[in-house]
């Protein structure tokens, strides 16, 4: 049986540690990927390696890596497969970029516009 490039890409991070793995599947949202896995490393040095071993695992199951990005620094890193695409993140970056609560978002979540809240705040004077 041939695994799916989501299960070889959390069994990679798995493999080296990852904390709070995540899985969104995104295919009704955008045409761009169908699924983005989200994961932290507790450092600089994690972080790299496992963006490595995704990519390394990935490639070694056939899956054509598009590329990988930010490396240089470290704090988030990822990799792309096409239609599985790879957050790796310090802990400090996850938390203030949110991806999880940003993808969750749907077209009639969106918070009231500023000009809502300006009015609703003037109404209680």
């Amino acid at each position: 049986m041939t695994q799916s490039l989501q299960d070889i890409v959390i069994s990679a991070l798995e493999e080296v540690k990852a904390i709070d793995i995540t899985s969104i599947d995104v295919r009704e949202l955008t045409d761009v990927m169908d699924t983005m896995i989200v994961a932290t490393g507790s450092s600089n040095r994690q972080v790299k390696s496992l963006a490595s071993n995704v990519a390394v695992e990935g490639k070694k199951a056939g899956h054509h890596l598009i590329g990988i990005e930010g490396d240089d620094t470290a704090e988030w890193i990822l990799v792309d497969f096409g239609d599985v695409i790879v957050h790796i993140m310090l802990p400090a970056t996850r938390a203030f970029y949110d991806l999880e609560r940003l993808w969750a978002l749907r077209p009639g979540d969106r918070p009231e516009s500023a000009e809502d809240e300006l009015g609703a705040m003037h109404d209680d004077e």
